[in-house]
């Protein structure tokens, strides 16, 4: 399996806090069968992403992990203006490997009112949103609309393992069904902060995708797709199924006013 998204880069952000720590999961998810990783540490304005920093800890951990594992770089973007603009000048410091695929952190309060534009710049540059854990975001859940959408124009999904399990609650778990029925989930990865809580172990959630989706299914969203997403190559998926979005009260008081 190849494991797109985790915080296996110590002392960067709210993931791993040493090398021993990022050691120790980077075991987990090679005994849990994940023969690639990338490394995302968050881009906000709450951490400082520094790409050299990254590469340094990822060329630190793959010689003290050796040929168990392969290790990549990548980073968790987070959508403000500074970020936005350093991106469409040089992708390289931010998108897997440097090349195509971005993953991309909506806040769990707002979805800026300009992203059709943004995920427009970021696709005319041949950088590809991948749309991180929005089974665990409630406003990006009543919005599936907009993410049909966004999956048509070039942008990809990534939901979390754990999610499959209920680690995150049944909301995030039936949201997950959800996409899953919908045909708008392309990676499942890990997110991984931790040892315990949330490891770098992709196994229960690759077996209830076979079990309730199939191999074929679980073999695209675990191995073919996220390998592809190491490479500048184009992931050309399945068409969504269209939806209608629920109403809400709010939403009918608002139209009658």
């Amino acid at each position: 399996m190849v494991d797109i998204h985790s915080h296996i880069c110590y002392d960067v952000d709210d993931g791993s806090r040493s090398i021993e720590e990022s050691l120790a999961m980077l075991q987990i998810a090679y005994e849990g069968g994940t023969t690639d990783i990338v490394a995302t540490p968050h881009s906000d304005l709450k951490f400082h992403f520094d790409p050299e920093l990254v590469a340094e800890r990822v060329a630190e951990m793959q010689e003290r992990i050796g040929d168990k594992i392969r290790i990549h770089r990548g980073c968790d973007f987070h959508l403000f203006y500074d970020n936005i603009r350093n991106c469409l000048e040089d992708r390289s410091n931010y998108t897997i490997n440097g090349k195509r695929y971005l993953m991309v952190e909506f806040a769990d309060s707002s979805i800026p009112k300009t992203i059709d534009d943004v995920f427009g710049s970021f696709l005319r540059k041949e950088i590809t949103p991948v749309i991180t854990h929005p089974e665990r975001n409630a406003l990006l859940m009543g919005r599936v609309g907009d993410m049909v959408k966004w999956i048509r124009s070039g942008c990809l999904i990534q939901v979390t393992g754990a999610s499959f399990t209920g680690r995150f609650g049944k909301s995030a778990e039936a949201n997950c069904r959800r996409l899953m029925d919908l045909k708008m989930v392309h990676f499942v990865a890990s997110d991984a902060h931790d040892t315990e809580w949330r490891p770098p172990d992709l196994r229960d959630a690759r077996r209830i995708v076979a079990e309730g989706w199939g191999e074929a299914t679980a073999l695209r969203l675990f191995e073919t797709y996220p390998r592809i997403a190491l490479t500048d190559e184009y992931i050309d998926c399945e068409d969504p199924e269209d939806v209608k979005e629920k109403k809400s009260w709010f939403s009918f008081l608002k139209k009658a006013r």
